[in-house]
């Protein structure tokens, strides 16, 4: 399911903090995927779910795969802005494009993250329940 979506892709804000260094003072690459799943967690509230009713109700969301793409490192203390918009929407997964960047715009990392929607008890494949899916939907980038 593609849909046209005008608007900017969702955003959080983050700081980096001295744990998410590295001896060298950079940002260890492992924590660019920690910012953007704080990212996708923040974007599932802005639209009206708390995950942990979702897994109430057993549905949870687990990654399926990773790509990720290193441009320049960030630093302790550097503001940093995590996008997230919805590639695509299928029955049971999500595809999201990410970028994370420093304040000041430059992209420092940039990935495409598959996830699937799962049951919480048997981790099998269950379908998005359709007022979440219709909520991604509107998070949808312009296909181009």
């Amino acid at each position: 399911m593609r849909a046209d979506n005008s608007g900017p892709p969702f955003e959080l804000r983050a700081r980096v903090y001295f744990e998410d260094t590295d001896a060298g003072g950079i940002v260890y690459y492992v924590n660019y995927l920690k910012f953007m799943e704080r990212a996708r967690t923040e974007l599932v509230r802005s639209l009206g779910f708390d995950q942990s009713v979702l897994q109430r109700e057993n549905i949870i969301f687990v990654v399926h795969s990773v790509a990720a793409r290193y441009h320049a490192p960030a630093r302790l203390d550097d503001e940093l802005v995590v996008t997230v918009e919805v590639l695509e929407l299928k029955r049971a997964s999500i595809r999201f494009r990410q970028q994370v960047k420093r304040a000041d715009g430059e992209l420092l990392c940039e990935g495409e993250v598959l996830v699937a929607c799962v049951s919480a008890d048997r981790y099998k494949p269950r379908a998005i329940p359709a007022a979440l899916s219709v909520k991604f939907s509107s998070c949808q980038a312009v296909s181009g």
